[in-house]
């Protein structure tokens, strides 16, 4: 049996003059979980070549998604790029980091099949459950088919109440934003590497919160396959 060993880290800083607070969870060796590879911060394509280039993608090759690739998605989604205050890769409203991200595993080079928690603090995964839920997914999001045929599919998913502690009833309305400017740093990176992904947010919200072992306060809101073009 391997040992779980969790510590909490709090990371306190100002923001327009209202105490935030963060907390870090590490992980030492614990079954079920992945280091991902060190994103890099230099690619091959510019972002005004990936802007131009970037499309929806419905159409995927019958290839497994390399591990570095989806280590370096998940990066742009919700990455950490402030070691120091934990900001991330995509604006957040008064920093209060309302979203989930979780991976939806068929077919993904050096990853069992299953639903795994992206955890932005330690860049890996956390096995939620075993088993390829592709077809699970599929059937949630109305049958969609490129949701079935990807080798894998990131999900999104926000807790208002973080954003609402502080912005009130309007707080709702920047989780979606914030969901907005998450999706668009999945397509250019997605485009950047090469692959593909289309924005789905057609599906039945309970469902998928059930798919990928949603907490009660938690509410889907995007599926975005992967795969390459």
């Amino acid at each position: 049996m391997v040992v779980v060993v969790l510590s909490s880290i709090l990371f306190t800083f100002l923001y327009g003059g209202v105490k935030i607070v963060h907390e870090e969870k590490r992980i030492e060796k614990a079954e079920g979980w992945i280091k991902l590879p060190e994103p890099r911060k230099k690619g091959e394509m510019s972002v005004e070549e990936a802007i131009e280039k970037r499309r929806s993608v419905r159409d995927y090759l019958d290839k497994p998604i390399k591990l570095d690739h989806l280590s370096q998605i998940l990066w742009a989604a919700q990455g950490i790029t402030d070691p120091i205050r934990k900001f991330r890769s995509a604006p957040s409203a008064g920093a209060t980091y309302p979203l989930e991200v979780y991976v939806v595993v068929g077919a993904v080079e050096g990853l069992n099949p299953g639903v795994y928690h992206y955890d932005q603090f330690n860049h890996s995964l956390i096995l939620v459950k075993k088993g390829d839920y592709r077809y699970e997914l599929y059937k949630a999001c109305v049958n969609q088919e490129w949701v079935l045929k990807a080798p894998a599919s990131i999900v999104i998913t926000a807790i208002y109440e973080r954003t609402t502690f502080k912005y009130g009833e309007r707080g709702v309305r920047y989780v979606h934003m914030e969901a907005g400017h998450v999706g668009q740093n999945i397509y250019l990176q997605a485009t950047a590497l090469g692959m593909g992904t289309v924005a789905v947010g057609a599906f039945y919200d309970e469902r998928v919160e059930e798919i990928v072992n949603a907490k009660s306060n938690e509410r889907a809101l995007y599926v975005f396959p992967i795969g390459y073009r």
